[in-house]
């Protein structure tokens, strides 16, 4: 493809016009450059591709993308720009063919529910005879092939990619997770959605954002983008703000929830809660249902609500819908049980903010029927302010807390212990620390009685662990039974 069409309308400066080449190739990466291929000088948060542009050429880039100053290399084109990473998007998506244009593309942002709308959404759409893909954060998939990720949304060339293969596979829905920081760093910049959908807005990523106000506005881009519909859950604090400052956006936006009294358009009703799942009536959007959810918590209700608002939007027969959320299976490390254990019952989630373990553990109070017994950390280079809220949620809500280490990179792991300490201590809450995470798994195991549940939280899916500057396998759900069958208790 041309320059000049790959261009477009983005507003740039010719700094050097040495050939009118194809373009074969759009890299972020100087080490991925191939012949002919043009590289995008991003400013990153620990290196900047400027610094790398030597590297690109040598390696065959024959036109830069930049927004500072660089040098005048002999035969290379180089184009400045406003903003790298806005034109990244921009020509990735342009070189692929605009690819999003062509798909039914469903946005999923929020802190918390967003792998798990994603895959019920993924068995709705299936159940309906539809090919589906799926972006997010524990794989991504094309059809029934997975593909492995490195992060929740890909950058904007990988994204592009990938939605280009989507479509060359017979694709029809792509449905995916947009992180905030996605939204931040323009990553699906020039994406056209059909339904963006709001799950929540709890404390999380404020490593990155300065604040939640920034952390919101940053979730808010994605409903800018939107063809059919916006869904938003209107019992978030944060979501009720969302649906009123949608108002005179000339989408529909369409509210769910389960709070009673208000004016929404999908609701759960006649609510019921066990161990296995969840059970309500889901009315609105001309539902009038009972459904049976496999997977317990009171999230995963609106969760599921979620899930039927953006398929009735997309015009998924009901009786499709529930026929596909009663058939679902556990999704991995998502309130995921682990059913080799009789006494007593393991849980493996996510939960890895001061809100999602808060609202796991109300979850599991009410059908455990003997002690909560959590072993939870939190993550090294990360934001700090939650790890003692995230130590009080736990001194309150669980009968006994096993602090250990989740990923704590280049931190020293007993000074991330310390502050989650603070947060249990002031609870008055009954607690251990055990750095090593099997063998706090151990403890918990050894210590559980019957009808005691513990829930290993924070790692969820995870499969690795890394400590210093060494990653190594570590999958909580393995680790579980690798200990149970050490101590003989299965």
């Amino acid at each position: 493809m041309k320059q000049k069409e790959l261009l477009g309308n983005i507003e740039h400066v010719i700094r050097q016009q040495c050939h009118d080449d194809d373009i074969k190739q759009i890299v972020y990466d100087s080490r991925k450059a191939t012949p002919d291929s043009l590289f995008v000088c991003v400013p990153g948060e620990k290196v900047d591709g400027h610094d790398y542009a030597k590297e690109a050429i040598t390696n065959g880039a024959k036109t830069l993308v930049v927004e500072k100053t660089v040098e005048l290399y002999s035969g290379i084109n180089i184009i400045k720009v406003n903003s790298a990473r806005q034109a990244m998007a921009q020509i990735a998506s342009k070189f692929y063919g605009n690819p999003s244009a062509k798909l039914n593309v469903i946005g999923v942002t929020g802190t918390n529910g967003k792998t798990t709308i994603t895959y019920l959404l993924r068995n709705i759409f299936e159940a309906s005879q539809q090919k589906t893909g799926v972006i997010g954060t524990i794989n991504n998939w094309v059809g029934n092939e997975k593909i492995t990720t490195e992060r929740t949304t890909p950058e904007a060339p990988d994204f592009q990619q990938l939605l280009k293969t989507m479509l060359a596979e017979g694709v029809k829905t792509c449905l995916m997770e947009v992180s905030s920081h996605s939204l931040s760093l323009n990553r699906v910049d020039a994406t056209s959605f059909q339904v963006g959908l709001f799950t929540n807005l709890t404390e999380d990523h404020l490593d990155f954002h300065p604040d939640m106000e920034h952390y919101y506005k940053a979730k808010k881009k994605l409903f800018a983008m939107t063809r059919k519909a916006n869904v938003i859950n209107a019992d978030d604090p944060f979501g009720a703000r969302m649906i009123k400052e949608l108002e005179s956006n000339e989408m529909t936006t369409i509210s769910y929830g389960i709070t009673e009294g208000g004016n929404l358009d999908l609701r759960a009703m006649d609510i019921t809660m066990d161990f296995k799942g969840v059970h309500f009536i889901a009315k609105g959007l001309g539902m009038n249902h009972s459904i049976s959810l496999p997977i317990p918590g009171k999230f995963s209700i609106y969760n599921a609500l979620a899930a039927i608002a953006a398929s009735r939007v997309m015009d998924i027969p009901q009786n499709n819908i529930v026929n596909a959320l009663e058939k679902t299976k556990g999704i991995p490390g998502r309130f995921q049980r682990i059913d080799e254990f009789k006494d007593f019952g393991v849980i493996i989630d996510y939960a890895h903010t001061k809100d999602a373990l808060e609202n796991v553990l109300k979850s599991i109070r009410q059908f455990a029927g003997g002690r909560i017994i959590t072993v939870f950390g939190c993550g090294g280079d990360r934001d700090t302010g939650k790890r003692s809220k995230m130590g009080k949620a736990s001194g309150e809500l669980s009968d006994y807390s096993i602090l250990t280490s989740d990923n704590p990179r280049s931190e020293d792991p007993n000074n991330i212990l310390q502050m989650i300490e603070s947060g249990v201590k002031s609870t008055g809450g009954k607690y251990a620390i055990i750095e090593n995470r099997k063998e706090a798994i151990r403890k918990a195991i050894l210590m559980a009685d019957k009808n005691d549940i513990i829930l290993i939280a924070g790692k969820g899916h995870e499969t690795t662990q890394t400590i210093g500057d060494k990653t190594d396998h570590f999958d909580d759900y393995e680790v579980a039974l690798d200990v149970a069958r050490e101590e003989k208790i299965i």
